[in-house]
């Protein structure tokens, strides 16, 4: 596996496009390697040193640096949480609209849940008085989907960027993530695509949105997607969604399965399945 169920050896977090290629890797110091509880432990206990306006977005998102006394790195504070009947943004209108905070850290722990281990970790906390998600900051940035996209390049291990591309839409599609945008897609310089800002993600809808970009799947991925129980979703993902928002993702994993079991059955497992 590379992409799914990896441990990550790059410290990793939340950006937000251009600020990302600006600020990414400055000024960090990291260890060779951080375990998933070593790194958890420093976003929810470090030491805040400073915070500045984090570029790139509208609702007033952080960066800050954090320091334990041996790890110094920085991270991505967001305390938005907005919920709106009606949303209108130019000719777009969305019913029932969230924007929060939470969605980071759903999207961390459902990744996890399904071995995808390029969602960076957030977790839930406090930052001066206001609950936030704080958000591991991503390292090691060469470009992100926009500046792919221009080179027209699709680095040197173009079948695995292309399945990394596939893993995404699936992933975008069992979140109904809304907000998915060529800044909030990042590679760094080993080609490995981080997605990052889940604020807008995790809708009620039930259907799925661009059922035609579904054409493959990682194997792995689909027996963890078939394995998903309301009981093991609820588990991982805590009072980071609720239930309804868990159920949707259950009909929408439900959907995802079907269709590519069904095109595996036309086309033959070759063509739909891969194994990284």
């Amino acid at each position: 596996m590379d992409l799914l169920r990896r441990t990550p050896m790059i410290a990793v977090g939340l950006t937000l496009g251009a600020a990302a290629l600006a600020f990414a890797g400055q000024g960090a110091v990291i260890p060779s390697s951080l375990t998933s509880s070593e790194m958890e432990a420093f976003l929810l206990k470090a030491q805040i040193l400073d915070m500045r306006d984090a570029g790139g977005g509208v609702t007033g998102s952080r960066r800050a640096k954090l320091t334990d006394g041996r790890l110094t790195h920085d991270v991505h504070i967001q305390t938005v949480d907005i919920a709106k009947p009606v949303f209108e943004a130019g000719a777009h209108t969305e019913l029932n609209f969230k924007d929060t905070y939470r969605f980071n850290i759903a999207g961390y722990r459902l990744a996890r849940l399904l071995g995808i281990e390029t969602v960076p970790m957030s977790v839930e906390r406090s930052v001066n008085g206001k609950v936030a998600a704080v958000t591991w900051w991503v390292d090691d940035v060469q470009m992100d989907e926009k500046e792919r996209l221009k080179r027209k390049t699709m680095g040197p291990n173009p079948l695995r960027t292309s399945n990394q591309i596939q893993v995404m839409r699936i992933w975008d599609e069992l979140i109904q993530n809304r907000d998915r945008n060529q800044g909030n897609i990042l590679w760094t310089n080993d080609w490995t695509m981080w997605l990052i800002d889940h604020t807008r993600a995790f809708r009620h809808g039930k259907d799925l949105l661009k059922p035609g970009d579904l054409t493959r799947i990682d194997r792995g991925l689909l027996a963890r997607l078939k394995g998903l129980t309301e009981e093991s979703v609820k588990k991982a993902v805590g009072d980071s969604l609720m239930a309804g928002e868990q159920e949707a993702v259950l009909h929408r994993r439900d959907l995802i399965v079907k269709l590519l079991e069904e095109r595996a059955a036309t086309l033959g497992e070759g063509v739909v399945l891969f194994n990284f």
